[in-house]
């Protein structure tokens, strides 16, 4: 029987993986980080209800804890004959969570260290990433599983990081309209924080798809 193209491919790498199994467990690796941004863009988005005005050593140490994760990752991605999927694809996933992690971290940051409490703009751009980054917990948990949900999925948090952007570019409008220019320039920072957040999330989901669709 000849083999239809892109099969030769798939015997040659169960093969592989019979040969050589895999050491690492990356998926439940990358399971552990997209539980941890959840985490942390969870406690922002309570931290933004609560007024934003309480230490923030909660998402500290969450952020701190998914960059271990994602270090360690990064060098058994060294050490590792064998990978579950394209290594440069777990390693870009993950890059880019940790990014959606890292502005979130900084928005609580420089909204404690420019002394901006929460607005509108700011609790709705943080909701539409903690729903966003929820359903991506979702997929990385179902990567071999989730190809006849995938589009659906995809669409979702597209459909959150577009929210994101819209509110970014409409807020913005308005931050142009106040008086107070410091206190502008000051939440600036801060909603471009929350939209890099939303665009690395979005970056996140591209992989992800690739990722699901290569494992069809």
């Amino acid at each position: 029987m000849r083999l239809a193209k892109g099969d030769d491919t798939m015997v040659k790498t169960k093969l592989g993986d019979k040969l050589f199994p895999p050491k690492y467990d990356f998926n439940g690796m990358l399971e552990n980080q997209a539980n941890e941004t959840v985490i942390g863009v969870r406690e922002l988005v309570d931290w933004l209800r609560k007024g934003g005005n309480l230490p923030i050593d909660k998402i500290t140490t969450i952020e701190l804890k998914a960059d271990q994760i994602r270090h360690e990752m990064e060098h058994l991605l060294q050490e590792a004959f064998s990978t579950p999927f394209d290594r440069q694809d777990i390693f870009s996933i993950s890059r880019q969570m940790d990014q959606v992690l890292n502005f979130s971290y900084s928005t609580a940051l420089e909204m404690t260290a420019f002394k901006v409490a929460p607005d509108e703009a700011i609790s709705r751009m943080a909701q539409s990433l903690l729903d966003g980054v929820i359903i991506l917990e979702n997929g990385v948990h179902m990567m071999q599983s989730t190809i006849r949900d995938a589009p659906g999925m995809i669409h979702q948090i597209r459909i959150h990081t577009h929210e994101i952007e819209d509110t970014y570019i409409e807020s913005m409008a308005l931050l142009f309209l106040q008086q107070d220019a410091i206190m502008a320039i000051k939440k600036r920072e801060i909603y471009h924080h929350l939209r890099d957040a939303g665009r690395n999330l979005n970056s996140t989901v591209d992989i992800l798809h690739r990722i699901i669709m290569a494992m069809a």
